[in-house]
């Protein structure tokens, strides 16, 4: 569990949970559990994805798969575990200062987002999809379950336990929703290019569903842009109290575009929507 948990990464998830609940007044103290809820289940979810039943990835984030150095089985239950934990925690002394009635409905946002209707219905049908011929319809129905279900409940969960007034939940959703699309999509180029140059992705070849294979690299990064842009509107409202927000959508983007306008400046470049 601690080695799937700590091996480094963005910590996205949890950062938008604290973000969005300290714009509206929240203590650090009373979203931490909730941060740290959030990161579980989605260090839970790459430990489960990189399993030969499904993704059968040997490296994540540089260094072997959990299931490589422990075995299946163990990776299995290493994820079954921080999931979890995940509610565990969420539900005991740590957050009672909140109420009960306010605890239970961000469990039931956090549980909605991890179950079939958010990334377990998304990897579904991921794996469907790799069968069909997938359209941009379709690769945002899979991207809004799979990684923006999670993605929109971190924003939403720290936001309420902020206190957030309804309208204000409102916008700060639509924000979530924007940004976790366009987490994927960069992503998605990511896969593609690496951080680091095309040979960096780590990932094995594979028939996914993805913005770049649907609709080319082009369509992808103006797709990627107009929602940073959109997430970066919903938060006008705010003003300069959501700019760790601002700077978190970003980053989403330029971590994919930046990536790939580094590659042309060394020559490497996109023909035909080709890497060449």
């Amino acid at each position: 569990m601690r080695y799937g948990l700590f091996p480094g990464g963005k910590r996205i998830r949890p950062i938008l949970t604290l973000a969005a609940g300290e714009l509206f007044g929240g203590s650090r103290k009373e979203l931490l559990p909730f941060a740290c809820a959030v990161e579980m289940i989605h260090a839970y979810s790459l430990i489960h994805d990189d399993l030969p039943a499904l993704d059968d990835d040997d490296l994540r984030r540089g260094i072997p798969t959990a299931h490589k150095v422990f075995g299946e089985g163990m990776a299995l239950l290493a994820g079954d575990g921080l999931l979890t934990e995940a509610f565990r925690l969420i539900s005991g002394p740590a957050t009672r200062s909140l109420g009960a009635e306010l605890v239970l409905d961000l469990s039931h946002e956090l549980g909605r987002a991890a179950g079939v209707e958010g990334l377990v219905g998304g990897q579904a049908f991921d794996l469907e999809a790799e069968s069909k011929n997938a359209d941009v319809a379709m690769v945002e129905y899979m991207h809004a379950r799979k990684t923006g279900a999670l993605i929109l409940a971190a924003v939403k969960i720290g936001a309420r336990a902020g206190g957030a007034k309804p309208l204000e939940l409102k916008r700060i959703t639509r924000y979530g929703n924007f940004v976790g699309l366009a987490f994927q999509i960069a992503d998605d180029i990511l896969d593609v290019v690496g951080e680091d140059g095309p040979e960096e992705s780590g990932r094995k070849e594979a028939k996914k569903a993805t913005y770049p294979s649907v609709v080319g690299m082009e369509k992808s990064r103006r797709r990627l842009s107009d929602l940073t842009r959109q997430a970066l509107i919903s938060l006008t409202p705010f003003g300069s109290e959501a700019a760790h927000l601002r700077a978190i959508a970003g980053y989403v983007a330029e971590r994919a575009l930046c990536t790939e306008a580094n590659l042309q400046r060394q020559g490497i470049g996109w023909k035909n929507d080709a890497l060449t």
